[in-house]
């Protein structure tokens, strides 16, 4: 897939804005458990002191790359951060209007980001829709990275170097993508997939 790259860049960045109102309580609590000062954590993550105390203020919405950082220093799971409390029901619901859009080069694929931006770092899925004959070309992800694409409607094929295999509706091809793979949309009909991109998933050498 091509978020990693220029569009994983774009998400990590621009992408995180729907935050726990727990989250600067989190990493205050954290911060004080470890005995870090503002100044301390800000060397250590790399994210400006006045940034950190705005974050713990719940003054600001930080970029998920900010987030990243964060759980880095303190040594926690992102999603541990992002967290809200234990006992709140959690139900979220996205709008068609907020779901992000990728569109391959031939403009003829278009990859709708419908994961959690909490599971960005390890596991990303997307619906497919494309007109007959697009192409979605991408470098590879992290060595041991596995994509699933599962075909809804038309055909698509896959090709990972000199490999090559076909799926028709109700199929699912599953490959390595930590390599350059490409996705197309075959026979004269429109497809729909969807596709899951599991980071990092070491299930193949």
């Amino acid at each position: 897939m091509g978020v990693e790259g220029k569009e994983r860049n774009r998400d990590l960045d621009m992408g995180a804005q729907v935050i726990s109102g727990q989250m600067g309580k989190t990493i205050q609590r954290l911060r004080k458990a470890y005995n870090l000062s503002l100044s301390e954590l800000a060397e250590q993550s790399g994210v400006a002191k006045s940034i950190i105390s705005q974050i713990e203020r719940n003054e600001t919405n930080p970029t998920l790359a900010t987030i990243w950082r964060l759980s880095q220093a303190l040594d926690v799971s992102i999603e541990r951060v992002l967290a809200s409390g234990d006992e709140e029901p959690f139900i979220e619901k996205s709008s068609k209007a907020d779901t992000p859009i990728l569109v391959s080069d031939d403009g003829k694929m278009r990859l709708a980001i419908v994961g959690w931006i909490k599971t960005i770092e390890w596991l990303q899925w997307y619906d497919v829709q494309s007109d007959p004959g697009g192409e979605l070309d991408s470098d590879g992800h992290q060595r041991g990275s596995v994509e699933c694409l599962s075909v809804l409607e038309g055909e698509f094929e896959v090709q990972v170097g000199d490999v090559t295999q076909q799926a028709k509706a109700g199929e699912t091809l599953r490959y390595r993508c930590d390599r350059r793979h490409i996705v197309r949309c075959i026979g004269d009909t429109p497809g729909r997939a969807t596709m899951v991109c599991i980071l990092k998933a070491a299930v193949m050498d």
